[in-house]
This record gives structure tokens, C-alpha cells and sequence, in this order.
């Protein structure tokens, strides 16, 4: 595994810090790898949803389109989960 030596710097409040300690604990981790292991996760959904919305505006613009209640019935269900 490569091994990094750029630190980036985050400043927690004293209560960000106790929840953050608090939810690595139940977690069995520490602070740092849950919160390493957080921005990761965002950057992994962030990446996906930019290829979603290219790849839908790709589709919309060859015409690609559903009609608003089946697209309403699609939002309900997954609210519904």
C-alpha cells in the first residue's frame, strides 16, 4: 500500500469531536479512519452521481425520455422503500 504524507487539517467543534469519538467507538474504528473512510464514500457518490447525470443528459439529449407519471410513480416507490 502507497504511502501518503499530505495531511489535510480538519477543525471539529468539542461536540463535533465527542460525536465523531462517540460513532467510531460503536463503529470499533477510530476518528480518523471514519472520518477518512466518510470522505471517501462522498467522493465514490460524488463521482457516480456526475456519471448519472452525464449519462441522462446524454439520454435526454438523443430524446430519451419518460413520461412525468411514470417518472412521479418511479420517485413514490422509491420513497416508499
Amino acid at each position: 500500500m502507497p504511502c501518503y504524507t499530505a495531511l489535510t487539517e480538519i477543525r471539529f467543534t468539542p461536540e463535533q469531536e465527542e460525536r465523531l469519538s462517540q460513532v467510531a467507538s460503536q463503529a470499533g474504528t477510530d476518528v480518523e479512519h471514519l472520518v477518512r473512510d466518510a470522505a471517501l464514500r462522498l467522493l465514490e457518490d460524488d463521482t457516480n452521481f456526475r456519471a448519472a447525470v452525464r449519462k441522462g443528459i446524454k439520454q435526454a439529449d438523443c430524446g430519451e425520455f419518460i413520461e412525468e407519471e411514470a417518472m412521479d410513480a418511479r420517485i413514490q416507490r422509491m420513497l416508499d422503500r
